[in-house]
C-alpha cells in the first residue's frame, strides 16, 4: 500500500476509535472471588447472586470486562467449605465475597491479607471474625444476619397466628453457635407463651423428616425454623413436612413463605448481597475493610402466605394483616 493511500485511509477511521482501543487495552481486569455454601443451581442463591452482580454493575463493574467473578459453591454440605475457600485464596483474588460463618471462618484461617466482605454472619465479634462492629480492624468487614433477639419474636408471631399451639418444635443446627443462640433466645420467652419447646437437628434430610414426623404424632403443634446453611438447604422438606402433617411454621425468610411455608419474619438478605457490592467497590478503589464498619439490618419484614393459612385452617388476625410487609395470595 503506499503511503497516501494509507494516510487517506487512516483519515477514514472515526476520531474515537485510537482512543477507544486504548482504553479497551489499559482498562484493568480486577479479580472477585465469591463463596456460597448452597448449591448452584439453588434459587435463591442465584437470585441473591444476582443482586450482587446487579449492584455491582450499577456501580461500573461487568464481570468479563473490568472485573473477573471466581466462584466456589459449598453445595450445602459444610464440610466441603474449607476445601473451597482454600482453592479460592489460592486463585489470590483481590477481594473474596463470603456467605455465612461457615465460609468466613476457613477464609481467615486461610488469609489474613485478602478483604473478606461478609453477608449474613451472625455474631461477627464473638466469632473473632472482626474486632469490633464499628472498627472491624482486619482483613474481614460486612453485614451482620440479625440479632438474636428477633427469634423470640418467632414464637410471639406463631401464637398470634395459631393460639392454640402448644407445643412447638424449634428446628436447628446444634453444631452451629448461631443455632444455638436462636434456641435460646426463644426458650427465654417461652414460658410467658406457655408453650412446651422441642429441639429438632437438622443435620440431614433424613434426621429431619424423623424428627418433624415424631413431633406430629402430638398435639397442637407447631414449627420454627431458625437460620442455618442446613435449614437453607432442605427448606423445601422442611416446607412439605410442615404442610403434610399440618404444623404451622415460622421462617427466618421470605423464600420459606413464597415457597410455600406459613410465614416469616427477618431481613431481606437479597439486599445484603447488594449492599456488598458497594463495599466491595470501595475496596477495589482503595479502602480497607478494617475501616468499614460492620452494618446491622435496618429493616425486618414479615410476609403471610393467605394459600398456607387457609390450607391450615387458620385466620389471619387483622392486626397481623395489617402489620404485613407482604402478603401471598
Amino acid at each position: 500500500m503506499k503511503r497516501r493511500e494509507f494516510i487517506t485511509l487512516l483519515g477514514g477511521v472515526p476520531a474515537g476509535w485510537p482512543l477507544t482501543l486504548h482504553a479497551q487495552q489499559t482498562e484493568r481486569m480486577r479479580r472477585i472471588g465469591v463463596v456460597i455454601p448452597a448449591t448452584a443451581d439453588d434459587a435463591q442463591a442465584l437470585a441473591r447472586v444476582g443482586a450482587f452482580l446487579q449492584g455491582l454493575q450499577e456501580l461500573g463493574w461487568t464481570d468479563g470486562r473490568n472485573v473477573r467473578i471466581e466462584y466456589r459453591w459449598g453445595s450445602g454440605d459444610t464440610g466441603r467449605i474449607p476445601k473451597y475457600t482454600g482453592e479460592l485464596v489460592a486463585l489470590a483474588p483481590e477481594v473474596i465475597l463470603a456467605q455465612g460463618s461457615s465460609t468466613v471462618g476457613p477464609l481467615l484461617q486461610a488469609t489474613r491479607a485478602i478483604p473478606i466482605v461478609f453477608v449474613i454472619v451472625p455474631d461477627p465479634v464473638s466469632a473473632g471474625f472482626v474486632d469490633s462492629l464499628a472498627h472491624p480492624g482486619g482483613n474481614a468487614t460486612g453485614f451482620l444476619m440479625f440479632e438474636y433477639g428477633i427469634s423470640a419474636k418467632w414464637l410471639e408471631l406463631l401464637k398470634q397466628i395459631a393460639p392454640d399451639v402448644m407445643q412447638v418444635a424449634v428446628l436447628r443446627d446444634p453444631s452451629l453457635t448461631a443455632s444455638v443462640a436462636q434456641l435460646a433466645a426463644i426458650q427465654s420467652v417461652a414460658p410467658s407463651f406457655r408453650v412446651e419447646l422441642t429441639a429438632v437437628n437438622v443435620r440431614d434430610a433424613g434426621e429431619i423428616e424423623r424428627g418433624i414426623t415424631n413431633f406430629a404424632r402430638g398435639s397442637n403443634g407447631g414449627l420454627i425454623v431458625t437460620a442455618s446453611p442446613l435449614a437453607t438447604a432442605h427448606r423445601n422438606l422442611i416446607i412439605e413436612l410442615a404442610a403434610r402433617h399440618k404444623l404451622p411454621a415460622v421462617y427466618f425468610e421470605r423464600y420459606c413463605v413464597t415457597d410455600g411455608g406459613l410465614m416469616s419474619y427477618g431481613p431481606h438478605f437479597v439486599d445484603q448481597f447488594r449492599q456488598a457490592a458497594g463495599y466491595i467497590d470501595r475496596i477495589l478503589k482503595g479502602e480497607k475493610p478494617a475501616d468499614l464498619p460492620v452494618q446491622a439490618p435496618t429493616k425486618y419484614e414479615l410476609v403471610i402466605n393467605l394459600t398456607t393459612a387457609k390450607a391450615l385452617n387458620l385466620t389471619v388476625p387483622s392486626t397481623l394483616f395489617a402489620t404485613a410487609d407482604a402478603v401471598i395470595e
